[in-house]
């Protein structure tokens, strides 16, 4: 059996999901992809679920499905990229590869030469798979992201899902999509590659991929700056005043449920640096803590509790699990008594994954989404000129572009049949048979 990609080299450079999962899609087609971890700690992935050494997601299984399933298909090889050597010998394989793919973020490219520059000049037929946490420009383009954070919490995923159903999410649902779409791209750039031999970076971010899931509610949202969640009380107000006092006291009773669930929730992870705080101001932010050695000693600067660091209750991932009720309310008072503007710069000082849950509204105004041009202008011969969502894919040499509005009802019917060589006696009939409208 032949396979669809049979002969194309990729070099895949990441680790934990979107893109490691993008490679396994390239694999899947017979793609060479050759999986590259370090050689100390290798591919954080291996070791997230239940059942494995330190994983505690999941259902504990002794096979690592986890692992299996976003990384078969490949070889893998390990690399010290901190080391010119092995630098020297990941420029080696790309000089030979269709494809680099990587989810470093752009500091670490530079820092281990791996930025999309730098590898066209080896190869310039490279096709550069690029994925951020929250896009490659604007103030957070080096912020540490994961779905949960970048895409669930930011983008208005978890604030369009709370409620009586949306007191949790599951592993990696936004990454899979980013991955499925940075797969689409890569096939784009390698299409056009075949027309003209020229390669391309392929680049997009969690973020953009979680405001992109929400199409239909951000694009209300930026027309008319009114976010969907809220219309319902507003609608029934305006219906049944009577009604809409039901209906509010039955949604704070259900929020009161939600808020014990949650909270039952929180004391029984195993890591109170992986789940939601509430803020002074009742906002919700989530910090995302998921290599908690490495990020241990930051944590405790951020919440002011130095002391914490070498206290034998936490000074160990062990230890930590052991007393995580205990951690969880040191951490839990400290977020209850600062607000989510107090904390957005502690945070992020200390290069804390964490994210708060944005509104819509917030969603379509966020510095971050606008510097990265997530929503461009549209003209419409009706409508005039209005943002809409551009497209999460963004292709380096033949970037996507909005040329046409959506058409109207049969707008150009006429036209595809007359470029089928059909003429306008032909047309007249069709009418006349309601064929066509």
């Amino acid at each position: 059996m032949a396979h669809a990609l049979h002969g194309i080299k990729v070099v895949d450079v990441s680790q934990v999901v979107a893109v490691p999962i993008a490679a396994r899609h390239l694999a899947d087609f017979g793609a060479d992809v050759i999986h590259v971890e370090n050689p100390q700690t290798g591919d954080s992935w291996r070791s997230f679920q239940a059942g494995t050494p330190g994983g505690n997601v999941g259902v504990p299984s002794d096979i690592n499905y986890c692992w299996e399933t976003y990384n078969r298909n490949k070889r893998g090889i390990t690399l010290d990229l901190s080391q010119k050597t092995g630098q020297q010998i990941l420029h080696k394989l790309v000089e030979n590869a269709d494809i680099f793919i990587t989810n470093l973020r752009l500091w670490e490219r530079e820092k281990f030469a791996v930025e999309y520059d730098t590898l066209r000049q080896l190869n310039p037929g490279l096709i550069y798979g690029s994925l951020t946490g929250y896009g490659k420009k604007g103030p957070d383009r080096n912020a540490p992201a994961y779905d949960h954070t970048a895409a669930w919490y930011r983008a208005g995923m978890a604030h369009m899902l709370s409620g009586i159903a949306g007191i949790g999410f599951t592993v990696g649902l936004v990454d899979t999509v980013a991955g499925l779409a940075l797969f689409g791209g890569i096939m784009t750039a390698l299409y056009m590659r075949d027309k003209t031999g020229v390669g391309q970076e392929v680049d997009l971010s969690l973020f953009n991929i979680g405001v992109y899931q929400l199409s239909f509610d951000i694009a209300g949202a930026l027309v008319t700056g009114v976010d969907s969640k809220d219309l319902v009380p507003e609608q029934l107000a305006e219906q049944d005043e009577a009604l809409a006092k039901r209906h509010q006291e039955l949604m704070y009773e259900a929020e009161a449920a939600i808020n014990r669930l949650r909270e039952l929730f929180r004391e029984n992870i195993p890591n109170p640096l992986a789940i939601d705080y509430t803020t002074k101001d009742e906002r919700i932010i989530h910090l995302n803590v998921l290599q908690p050695d490495r990020y241990w000693s930051r944590v405790c600067q951020a919440i002011d509790r130095p002391d914490l660091e070498n206290d034998p209750r936490f000074n160990s991932y062990e230890s930590r699990i052991e007393n995580h009720l205990e951690l969880y309310h040191i951490v839990r008072e400290f977020f209850s008594s600062n607000t989510l503007d107090e904390l957005k710069p502690l945070l992020s000082k200390f290069g804390i994954p964490f994210a708060p849950r944005q509104k819509l509204s917030e969603v379509i105004n966020d510095p971050q989404a606008r510097a990265n041009d997530y929503f461009v202008p549209c003209d419409h011969p009706t409508y005039g000129r209005f943002e809409v969502l551009a497209n999460p894919i963004r292709l380096s040499e033949n970037p996507a572009t909005i040329r046409t509005p959506a058409p109207e009802f049969s707008q150009h019917t006429e036209e595809v049949l007359l470029e089928l060589g059909y003429n306008w006696e032909d047309i007249a009939q069709f009418k006349q048979q309601k064929v066509i409208a």
